[in-house]
């Protein structure tokens, strides 16, 4: 079942990139593709957005003190 998604996907896919695509076969058996004319633009929108603040807060954590082997054998 995935592998007739994964394949019906990339067909759409590979269909999608020549549809605007003016394709001529020559008489040498080659072909001619002319890609579409794209234009691509920008344009200022106002959209609303979320507002993400931090504060500062005091928690516990826990402190772990860790003494080498070698001073504990000199204390004993």
């Amino acid at each position: 079942m995935r592998k007739n998604a994964i394949a019906l996907m990339l067909a759409g896919l590979g269909a999608a990139g020549l549809y605007g695509c003016d394709v001529k076969k020559t008489q040498e058996g080659k072909y001619e593709v002319t890609p579409p004319d794209v234009k691509v633009s920008k344009t200022e929108k106002q959209v609303t957005v979320p507002k993400v603040t931090t504060q500062k807060e005091t928690i516990t954590v826990p402190k772990i003190e860790v003494t080498p082997a070698d001073p504990q054998a000199q204390k004993k």
